[in-house]
């Protein structure tokens, strides 16, 4: 679905990702994990189009969106959910996921919202209350509820489950898990609670310094003896 080749990029003038070379599989979860500040959020970034690229390529399905702007990024099939900013706080869940939906018609957006609603049925419940009064755990849902309104081919998830309690978290990993195995749907996810993502994903990334350290199933990262304890805190 995905390959970075070779990327180099970063912000301006700061250097942050070094010759990244790894691929995303078609309908599968890739975790990408590693210590604090080692790229895992800006290769999400890069992957989107917000980053500065100074070598290298981004395909999507063989096409090369390497630099291409979010916005048609967007269009092509990605859908991007930041750690924080992924929802409009001071509008109605209604109101967020008609935001989502401002390229498609009418019919299309009827039609969508009716399905998405059915997937999310608590978000029905809320249907009117303003974003800024669900939880922390339910915002994520408004969230992937909104791109879900656009069909991505792809979703590229980061920190979702930041600031919330661990049963809370894990009902959003359940969730994601659930996008990749009901809808098809290719993830990308960055993940702080390691053990827990990998226990949902397929394929494991680590990144160390910008640059990846292992590529891999994802249980074979967490078996790994030393990558494992050294980077991710897990205890053998």
């Amino acid at each position: 679905m995905l390959s970075v080749e070779k990327v180099n990029a970063g912000y301006g003038k700061f250097h942050v990702l070094f010759d990244v070379t790894t691929y995303i599989e078609s309908k599968k979860m890739t975790v990408i994990v590693g210590p604090n500040g080692s790229g895992k959020s800006t290769f999400l970034k890069t992957i989107f189009g917000l980053t500065t690229v100074y070598s290298g390529k981004v395909l999507l399905e063989g096409e090369d969106i390497t630099g291409m702007p979010p916005h048609r990024v967007a269009r092509k099939g990605i859908a991007y959910l930041p750690q924080v900013g992924n929802v409009f706080l001071n509008l109605t869940v209604k109101e967020n996921l008609l935001m989502a939906s401002y390229t498609l018609s009418e019919d299309e957006t009827r039609d969508r919202l009716e399905e998405v609603l059915s997937y999310y049925p608590l978000l029905k419940r809320y249907y009117n209350r303003k974003a800024d009064t669900l939880s922390g755990g339910e915002r994520q849902l408004l969230a992937m509820a909104m791109a879900m309104m656009r069909r991505p081919k792809v979703m590229l998830f980061d920190e979702p489950t930041a600031n919330l309690a661990p049963k809370i978290a894990l009902e959003v990993l359940k969730e994601i898990a659930r996008l990749r195995d009901e809808h098809g749907i290719t993830v990308v996810l960055v993940e702080q609670n390691a053990k827990r993502a990998l226990e949902c994903g397929d394929k494991a990334v680590l990144f160390v310094g910008g640059r990846v350290a292992f590529e891999g199933l994802c249980h074979e990262l967490l078996n790994h003896p030393e990558l494992s304890t050294l980077y991710l805190g897990l205890s053998r």
